[in-house]
C-alpha cells in the first residue's frame, strides 16, 4: 500500500495543501461560532452549503445552478453514522434528521410558516432528555435558517452582483465538529459505497471471462483509485467545488454540469432497476411456488415479488426524513461480509467443495465480464462528497486506497469460491446456486434481500429531488412530491418486469456508465481543469486511461445489448 500510495506525486499534481493543516479550512469548529462543546461527533455527514474543496471562506456560486440538491441527496446515501457514537433519539442525529428535512422539503412545502410550526413537524424516533430538548431546539432555528440559505440560493442576488464594499468577509457554510469524518468514518463510507449488489454477480464474471479476467478487476481497482485522487485535484483546483456536478461545471461549463449530472442521475436509476431484479430473483428462489391468480390472469413468483417489493419500497421514498435509512443501510457492508462467510461456510462446513476448475481464458465473454467488473467500482459519484467531509483530507488518497483494497480482496474471494464450487453453472447471482435445504443458504439470500430494501429509497432520492427543483414553486407540494417518487418507483418496476436479465443489466451499467463515472470524465475533466499544470506523463497517463475506458464502454455495452436482445429473440 505504501508503495503504491508513493507513486501519487509521480503522477498527480501536489495540491496546495498537502503539506500543512489549517484548522478553519479542516472544518475543526474554531472560529465559526460553535462553543467546542460537541467535539466528539457522534455521525459523519459532509457539510451542507457554501464553499468546498477549496476552502470553507469562499463564495461558492455552483450551488445557484441546477441540481442544487446533488450534494444534500448524496450526503445522505453515502453517510455512514459511526455505530461506536451517538444512535437514535440524541441531539447530533436529529440535528442531521432536521436539516434533511428543512432542506429538502419545508423550504417548498412549508414556505411563509414560522420555525415553530415547522419544528413541531420534526420529532426524533425516540423522545430526547431535558437538557437535549433544549440543545436540539436551539439546532433546529439555526438548520432551519442555514438550509433556507442554501437550497434556494438561486432566490438570492449572487455575489457578483453585490458591491464589493457590500460583499460579507466570510460567505459560505459554517462546519461544525460533527460533520467532520475521521479516516475510518471516511473509509466505511466509500466500503458501503462500493460493496453493494455486484459482489453477487462476481462468480459469474469469472465464469463468462475466466481465471484470467480477474487481471481486469485488478486492473479496474487500480485506476479507480488513481482517477479517484484525480477527482481530488479536481476539487482543490478551484475555489466553491463541492461535488462531481461541481467538477464538471469547473471543467467544460454548464453544459458538462447537466451532462454529468444526468449521467450520475441516470446511473442511480438503473440501480433501482436493478435492485428490483434482484429482489424479484432471490425471493422467488426463496418461495418458488407463490402465485397470484386474477380471473384469467395469473402472476407467476418474479412478478409477483417484484410487485411487492415495489409496494414495500415505496412508503420508503414518500419520507421527509431518510437519516435513519442511512443509518439502516449501512449494514450493507455488514451484509456483504456475511453473505461471503455463508458462501465459504458452505464450500467448507457443508461439504458443497471447491471441485470445479474452469476455463483460463473465455474469449467471447470478456465484455460482458468488463460490464460487471466495472460495476463494482462504479462509486465515483459519491467521492468527492467523501472527500469533502473528511477532517484530515490528507488522508484520502489512502482512505480511497482503503476502500477500493477492502472492496477488491471481497470481490475475489466471493468470485474465486463461487465459481469453484458451481462452475459453468454459475447462475447470474451466486446467492441463487445456494443449496435450498441449508440454514446457511437462506440467511445469505435473506440478507441479500434485506440490503436493497433499505437501499432503494435512499438511490432513488438524489433524481427525486433533482427533478423536484425542476417543478415551479406553486407545484413543489408534498401530494407532488410523492405523486413524483411513486411515478420514478413505478417505472423502474416496469422496466424490471421488461428487462429481467440480472448480469446483462449489471454488465450494462458497468459497461456504459461506469467507465463514464469512474474512468472517462475524471480524467477528461482533469486535463480540462488542470492541463496547464499537467506534466507531460500525467497528461499521457490520463489519455490511456481515456482510451481504455472508451474501447471497454463500447465493447461492453454492444455486448451487454445484445445478449439482451438475444434473451427476447429465445
Amino acid at each position: 500500500m505504501r508503495s503504491l500510495l508513493g507513486e501519487e506525486r509521480s503522477f498527480i499534481i501536489e495540491s496546495d495543501d498537502d503539506d500543512e493543516e489549517d484548522p478553519a479550512h479542516r472544518g475543526d469548529g474554531v472560529g465559526h461560532g460553535d462553543d467546542g462543546s460537541s467535539s466528539d461527533s457522534s455521525s459523519c455527514a459532509t457539510p451542507r452549503g457554501g464553499g468546498g474543496g477549496g476552502g470553507d471562506s469562499q463564495p461558492n456560486s455552483y450551488t445557484n445552478q441546477w441540481p442544487q440538491s446533488y450534494r444534500q441527496s448524496i450526503d445522505i446515501l453515502s453517510n455512514v453514522q459511526s455505530p461506536s457514537l451517538g444512535f437514535l433519539g440524541t441531539p447530533t442525529l436529529s440535528r442531521l434528521s432536521n436539516s434533511f428535512l428543512n432542506s429538502s422539503f419545508l423550504n417548498n412545502s412549508f414556505r411563509g410558516k414560522t420555525p415553530e410550526i415547522v419544528s413541531n413537524l420534526v420529532k426524533p424516533l425516540i423522545r430526547p432528555t431535558t437538557s437535549d430538548e433544549q440543545q436540539q431546539q436551539q439546532q433546529q432555528h439555526e438548520d432551519i435558517r442555514k438550509s433556507s440559505q442554501y437550497l434556494l440560493p438561486s432566490r438570492k442576488p449572487s455575489l457578483q452582483q453585490i458591491p464589493e464594499d457590500q460583499k460579507p468577509l466570510v460567505v459560505g457554510h459554517e462546519v461544525s465538529p460533527y460533520q467532520q469524518c475521521s479516516y475510518t468514518q471516511g473509509a466505511m463510507n466509500g466500503i458501503n459505497v462500493l460493496c453493494g449488489v455486484g459482489i453477487l454477480s462476481t462468480p459469474y464474471a469469472i465464469k463468462q471471462g475466466g481465471w484470467l479476467g480477474l487481471v481486469i478487476l485488478v486492473v479496474f481497482a487500480l485506476l479507480a483509485w488513481y482517477t479517484g485522487v484525480l477527482l481530488r485535484r479536481c476539487l482543490d483546483s478551484k475555489e466553491g467545488l463541492q461535488t462531481y456536478p461541481d467538477i464538471g461545471h469547473a471543467a467544460f461549463g454548464t453544459t458538462g454540469r447537466i451532462a454529468i449530472s444526468i449521467i450520475l442521475y441516470v446511473e442511480l436509476y438503473a440501480c433501482c432497476i436493478e435492485y428490483l431484479i434482484l429482489e424479484s430473483d432471490n425471493l422467488s428462489k426463496l418461495f418458488p411456488n407463490v402465485h397470484l391468480s386474477i380471473g384469467g390472469l395469473t402472476i407467476n413468483s418474479h412478478v409477483f415479488f417484484a410487485i411487492l417489493t415495489t409496494l414495500v419500497v415505496m412508503p420508503t421514498t414518500w419520507l421527509r426524513d431518510l437519516t435513519c435509512l442511512s443509518y439502516i443501510s449501512a449494514g450493507g457492508v455488514v451484509a456483504s461480509i456475511l453473505v461471503v462467510i455463508c458462501l465459504c461456510w458452505i464450500g467448507v462446513v457443508d461439504h458443497v467443495g471447491f471441485e470445479n476448475k474452469g476455463t483460463a481464458l473465455n474469449l467471447p465473454g470478456i465484455p460482458i465480464a468488463i460490464g460487471l467488473y466495472g460495476y463494482c467500482y462504479s462509486g465515483h459519484g459519491v467521492f468527492p462528497n467523501i472527500y469533502s467531509s473528511l477532517k484530515n483530507r490528507n488522508q484520502f488518497p489512502s482512505i480511497l486506497f482503503t476502500c477500493i483494497g477492502f472492496s477488491t480482496i471481497l470481490f475475489t474471494a466471493a468470485a474465486v469460491m463461487g465459481y469453484k464450487m458451481f462452475g459453468e453453472a454459475t447462475e447470474s447471482q451466486f446467492t441463487l446456486n445456494l443449496p435450498e435445504n441449508l440454514v446457511v443458504s437462506k440467511i445469505a439470500v435473506w440478507a441479500t434481500v434485506a440490503n436493497p430494501i433499505t437501499k432503494y429509497a435512499l438511490t432513488i432520492t438524489p433524481l427525486a429531488m433533482s427533478l423536484e427543483e425542476l417543478l415551479p414553486r406553486s407545484q413543489q407540494k408534498y401530494s407532488n412530491i410523492i405523486l413524483l417518487r411513486s411515478a420514478l418507483v413505478v417505472s423502474t418496476l416496469i422496466i424490471a418486469l421488461s428487462v429481467p436479465f440480472f448480469a446483462l443489466v449489471m454488465a450494462l451499467i458497468g459497461s456504459l456508465f461506469a467507465m463514464l463515472v469512474t474512468y472517462i470524465l475524471p480524467c477528461a475533466c482533469f486535463l480540462a481543469i488542470l492541463k496547464a499544470k499537467a506534466t507531460w506523463y500525467q497528461t499521457a497517463t490520463c489519455s490511456f486511461i481515456i482510451a481504455v475506458g472508451v474501447t471497454c464502454a463500447c465493447v461492453g455495452t454492444y455486448s451487454s445489448l445484445s445478449g439482451i436482445v438475444q434473451n427476447y429473440a429465445t
